[in-house]
Parts: C-alpha cells; structure tokens; sequence
C-alpha cells in the first residue's frame, strides 16, 4: 500500500519549490539536492492548505513559484518580476510572512490517490531515468568498441612498421658488407695495376 504522502518546501536559485512526497528523502531525491537540505534548516514539511492541495494535485512533480512570493506553485513557473534590493545593500529583502490559515483536512481517499499518483510519477521518472541509463550505456559501448577498433588498426600498423624496418636493416646490413668488400676488392685490385703502370714507365 502507498504511503501517505507529506508536503515539503525549500528554496533554490530563483524558485521556491514544493512537492508531495511520502519522505524527506524522496523529497530530496526529486529535487535532485546533493545535501539533507531539511538538517541545514533550507526544507521543511508545511501544512499551507494552498500549498497542500497544489502538491497533491500533482504528486510527485516539483512544483515552483517565483522565490519570495505568496503565489500559486506550478510546474512552469516565471521568474521573479523584482530582484532588486529594497533595503539596500547588504540587507536582504523580507518576504511577507503568509497570513494564518487554516489547515485543510485532507480526505483518506484523496490521500490514498495522491499516494498512487505519486508512485506512478516515480515509477514514470525512474523508467525515464533508465532509459536515460541504458542510452548513455549504448553510447558508451560504442565508443569503446571504436577505441578498439582504432587501437587495433594502430597496433597493426605498428608491428607492420617494425617488421619492414626490421627488413630494411638487414638489407641495409647486407649491402653494407657488400660495400666493405667492393672496397678491399678495389684496394687490392688498384694496387695491382697501380704497381703494373709504375714498371711500365720504368
């Protein structure tokens, strides 16, 4: 059975944000806060009948409201009209602290759909989150069976490289030697005739 869920506040940036969820954790989780904003004093639980009756219209789903205003939450909201310093600088402007109101009670059949809609949500974000997952795992897999292959080729290259320079070597080893012995061959051969053409002019 679903648990019944809870209204909870913080304020990021630019929005005041409101969700109906069935822990702080899930709270926290929705609004993806890397931190236990309720420990440091940012979040809390509210019972604002306006505020109550907007989350669980829509369970689940982080709602917002320009930051410092009295207005309604919603999914899509504008920014704030005015972000100016009224009390000057170093002095941070007040919001309007809400008038008293009465806390709506809330029927155990809206609780109990307002619970169901919020597993969906989840279940919805989840299966979002998945597929997200398993895109970002497609893309990798591919990436790293390019890398492979591309190392494949270089390594390839790489030993065809060092067998033709092995090759080269040997070649070069054998014409060298070949080199050495046309010269002995020469120096033999041209003190010969040399030594001839010295007797013939005698």
């Amino acid at each position: 059975m679903p648990r019944k869920l809870k209204t909870f506040q913080t304020s990021v940036g630019f929005y005041d944000l409101a969700i109906a969820a069935p822990s702080m954790k899930a709270a926290l989780e929705a609004w993806g806060a890397g931190s236990n904003l309720f420990h440091q004093g940012f979040a809390s639980e509210t019972d604002d009948p306006e505020v109550v009756a907007a989350t669980l219209a829509k369970p689940g789903v982080v709602l917002k409201r320009p930051a410092g205003s009295n207005g309604s939450f919603t999914e899509h909201a504008e920014l704030p009209t005015d972000l100016s310093d009224a009390g000057g600088p170093g002095q941070k402007k007040r919001r309007p602290r809400p008038k008293n109101k009465s806390t709506a009670k809330v029927s155990d059949e809206t609780a109990r759909k307002a619970a169901a809609d919020f597993e969906r949500e989840r279940e919805r974000r989840d299966a979002e989150r998945r597929k997200e997952e398993a895109a970002k795992a497609k893309q990798r897999a591919k990436r790293e069976k390019l890398v492979v292959r591309a190392q494949a080729a270089l390594d390839q290259a790489q030993r065809e490289h060092e067998q033709l320079t092995r090759s080269l070597a040997a070649e070069r080893e054998a014409i060298e030697k070949r080199l050495e012995a046309e010269d002995t061959r020469w120096n033999k051969k041209k003190e010969q005739l040399t030594k001839a053409l010295r007797i013939a002019r005698e």
